[in-house]
């Protein structure tokens, strides 16, 4: 099957101080449409690309190169904003994200899933409008000395959201992240650790195996949810032909008045096989430890295994 992050696009240079981009994908869904001028020593960018809350040390090629965004990783997406960049240093003003807030439900007849018995389901409240006031707040800084390369990034939201009770309550996310990379000949080290709060609220990814990290919601209102994460990936190169790496991440996430704290755990082995320039596959394994929920319900886990094949032009 065609991955769902195909791709095409191009970078585009009008002049020695104006460039731009984009990329469709496969759907066809636009992921990127951006123009950047430069100043001399400032740089302005206006449009959807990757936010600077964007962390690429993983090269995971399960589920459509998870890059193990979603379990240790850091990845807030492509969104539109404006950003400014001088040297290593870069802030943005991002489009705010307001659809990860829990939604009201109506009482209903219901099987319980335990018992098989049949019963009312309660309704309960939840939010049913935001109101926006500032735009995501981002920022980053990176360096490089020799192989070794550093980012430290963060960002905020905070928008007010009404319950169906009237109440008022703020939804506050905020992430801080740093992250290293070293090349050392043929070895590769990368590391990444961050710690937030609500961060699926700001966008941050949570997939299919990652913990619930969004708030909460119950009759005294919002319910925060701590969160924190690291990554490390070990890669070596044999020669242009074959790479090999591996990677561990791990989750956790404790939500207000939840029994338990929520983590996950994965790791994976790869290779890369180069046959021509641009055209590759990549044999890999990997496990997701999804250990138990915030009720202390065990969730399982998943062993994978595959082949992905790529042509890249």
């Amino acid at each position: 099957g065609l991955q769902g992050n195909s791709r095409i696009g191009a970078t585009v240079k009008v002049s020695d101080n104006l460039v731009g981009g984009f990329e469709y994908g496969t759907g066809v869904n636009l992921r990127k449409l951006f123009g950047e001028y430069d100043f001399g020593g400032f740089k302005l960018l206006v449009g959807p690309t990757y936010t600077p809350l964007c962390m690429f040390i993983s090269h995971q090629v399960f589920a459509a190169d998870e890059n193990m965004l979603d379990v240790g990783g850091v990845y807030n997406g492509r969104r539109p904003m404006v950003r400014a960049k001088i040297g290593g240093f870069q802030f943005a003003l991002v489009e705010p994200v307001t659809d990860a807030i829990l939604a009201p439900t109506a009482a209903s007849w219901a099987k319980d899933a335990d018992t098989g018995l049949w019963g009312e389901k309660a309704a309960t409240d939840g939010v049913v409008e935001t109101d926006v006031t500032i735009p995501m707040l981002q920022a980053k800084y990176a360096f490089q000395a020799g192989g070794l390369g550093i980012q430290l990034a963060g960002g905020y939201q905070s928008y007010d959201v009404v319950a169906v009770n009237d109440d008022d309550d703020d939804v506050d996310s905020y992430l801080f992240a740093i992250g290293a990379t070293y090349n050392l000949g043929p070895l590769y080290l990368a590391a990444n650790y961050w710690m937030g709060q609500n961060t699926s609220n700001m966008g941050m990814a949570e997939w299919d195996y990652a913990p619930d990290m969004g708030a909460g919601f119950d009759a005294d209102g919002i319910l925060d949810n701590d969160a924190y994460g690291l990554l490390g990936v070990v890669g070596f190169t044999v020669s242009d032909m074959l790479y090999f790496e591996g990677g561990v991440g791990y989750v956790n996430a404790d939500l207000d008045d939840s029994e338990e704290e929520d983590e996950t755990l994965a790791y994976y082995i790869q290779a890369k096989i180069t046959f021509a320039k641009g055209v590759f596959i990549v044999p890999e394994i990997g496990h997701f430890d999804l250990n138990d929920d915030a009720n202390g319900d065990d969730q399982g886990d998943v062993t994978y295994y595959g082949l992905q094949w790529q042509v890249r032009f």
